[in-house]
């Protein structure tokens, strides 16, 4: 298989990184996954990464077929020098400067160097990232400039040819839920609903029709109303087709 047919996903769990999977699935011959252990607040979505993959695997023959390993790397030292609500148990808040408490600065940064290193090794060309500008919190590692920064960085630094795909760049939460139908239809999208994890707070008790969560953080918000949306105009569309 060459470097041109294979995809390396930085794959968390949660509904961004599911629909990348599924994007890279859509796009490449095989695929690899990538998670990483920071020392996060909730290790639920350690649990609800492979819960996703089991669930696409079952649903998707033709898509097992593409999907190659699963990595997971844990780098307690990222929680350890990071005093965020992603890394601490303390309420969420936005910080001086903007920015909620619950960025991590370098994070994403880091993945994409580690994701990078271990595409090195294994002769991957393309990363892909789930990260977007539109229906975020602020985050700057999350915005396109950061991310083209990266990818110049990183074949430099590594003398390769990587390219850093974000298919999520420019969508709203909306969009992304309407990306995973278009790709997967229902199948998919109740996966994501069911196994796959957004809540800042890590709750897995509460079921609400977008999937499981407070309902209340900042990341359980976007969900609910980029889900509500996507409900609203795919009713719209079917009325208009009857």
């Amino acid at each position: 298989m060459s470097q041109e047919d294979t995809a390396l996903v930085l794959f968390s769990g949660g509904q961004d990184s599911s629909t990348c999977l599924a994007w890279a699935v859509d796009n490449f011959a095989r695929v690899e996954t990538v998670g990483f252990d920071y020392g996060q607040r909730h290790s639920v979505e350690l649990d609800c990464r492979m819960e996703v993959l089991s669930a696409v695997r079952r649903a998707f023959p033709a898509w097992n077929r593409k999907l190659g390993d699963d990595h997971l790397h844990a780098i307690p030292v990222l929680g350890n020098i990071s005093e965020t609500a992603l890394t601490r148990d303390t309420e969420i808040v936005f910080a001086e400067g903007g920015l909620p408490n619950t960025f991590v600065p370098g994070r994403n940064l880091i993945f994409l160097t580690l994701a990078a290193a271990i595409a090195y090794r294994r002769g991957i060309r393309h990363i892909i990232a789930g990260v977007g500008e539109v229906d975020y919190s602020g985050y700057p590692d999350c915005r396109e400039d950061s991310i083209s920064s990266m990818e110049d960085a990183l074949n430099i630094g590594m003398e390769s040819d990587f390219i850093l795909h974000t298919p999520l760049m420019h969508l709203d939460k909306t969009a992304i839920w309407h990306l995973a139908d278009h790709i997967g239809g229902p199948e998919l999208t109740d996966i994501i609903i069911e196994y796959s994890h957004t809540c800042y707070l890590g709750d897995r008790n509460t079921r609400h029709d977008w999937g499981y969560g407070c309902g209340h953080c900042p990341a359980c918000a976007l969900r609910a109303a980029g889900h509500e949306g996507f409900i609203e105009q795919t009713v719209k569309a079917d009325k208009a087709t009857e």
